[in-house]
């Protein structure tokens, strides 16, 4: 950056350094946005008294791959609540305190990478991409069943009445039909052939984005509609990243990390929606939509 910035968090704020420097436009990199890549990592200097420390396992797990936290920082963290120099800003829970928080561009990925959780298992059931053709036909046909999903939540909400939450799932299907018609696109400039996968090509016979949940069900809450979109959008996100971080072919890759970073945007979406509904439940308020 080519100067410092201040910002302020408003009193109460309970987000994380990272949604309060997106707020206010001071580009920290990120990816995944959920403790994972490390593409965060920030540096934290404390100009008032710290107050308490909260380390994830996760975050304590990654900096320690990363080579930026000690045995001894650990549990000068746990037990005498002195902070640790560095920081992931998606894990980073901001206090009433003073920072001077410091920062790099885009770094590799630690040697050994996160694990992959679902989209581990995903890989397991024999799927396996060895071209950037092939990749471009399997992201058709997940963004194109990614846009059924939603179509079919959107429909289920509106009979319920839930308009907001019908708006909200629409406006997801539209990105992925919109992801659809651009990878279309791109390989119709590239000559690629057009070869759509069917869906007993992927394991489970299914797409990532499809939802073990019932999307069609009219009974479904608004708490459970938005859990079903949210599982599928972690798995399509898992599954990208699977491929950028498992393929040989540097072409895949790039490519691969177009989409981790689209997704990442719709997870990080659904997650805040559903923390308004569950904030909700529990104060027996109406939620206000912010689309």
């Amino acid at each position: 950056m080519p100067k410092d910035i201040t910002v302020y968090a408003i009193a109460g704020h309970r987000g994380t350094l990272l949604e309060i420097a997106k707020q206010h436009k001071v580009p920290i990199p990120f990816d995944c946005q959920d403790g994972d890549c490390g593409s965060c990592l920030v540096e934290v200097k404390h100009l008032s008294h710290p107050m308490a420390i909260a380390l994830t396992e996760k975050e304590k797990e990654l900096l320690r791959q990363l080579g930026k936290i000690s045995k001894q920082e650990i549990m000068d963290a746990e037990v005498n609540d002195m902070p640790p120099p560095f920081r992931l800003a998606c894990q980073y829970f901001v206090r009433d305190e003073d920072i001077f928080v410091t920062f790099e561009g885009d770094k590799t990925l630690p040697a050994k990478g996160p694990s992959l959780s679902i989209a581990a298992s995903i890989y397991k059931g024999g799927l396996e991409i060895n071209s950037l053709d092939a990749f471009l036909n399997f992201a058709m046909k997940l963004e194109d069943d990614a846009a059924i999903h939603y179509d079919e939540l959107a429909a289920s909400m509106k009979n319920l009445g839930n308009d907001s939450l019908s708006q909200l799932f629409a406006q997801l299907a539209g990105y992925s039909r919109k992801h659809f018609e651009e990878v279309k696109q791109r390989m119709e400039t590239a000559g690629v052939a057009l070869n759509i996968p069917a869906s007993t090509l992927w394991p489970d016979n299914v797409t990532p984005e499809s939802a073990t949940i019932l999307a069609g069900d009219a009974t479904m809450s608004r708490l459970d509609a938005l859990k079903a979109a949210l599982q599928g959008e972690r798995r399509g996100y898992e599954f990208y990243y699977a491929v950028a971080n498992t393929s040989p072919k540097p072409e895949i890759v790039k490519a691969a990390k177009e989409f981790v970073k689209e997704e990442a945007e719709h997870v990080e979406l659904l997650k805040q929606w559903i923390a308004r509904e569950q904030a909700s439940i529990r104060t027996s308020a109406p939620v206000q939509p912010a689309i």
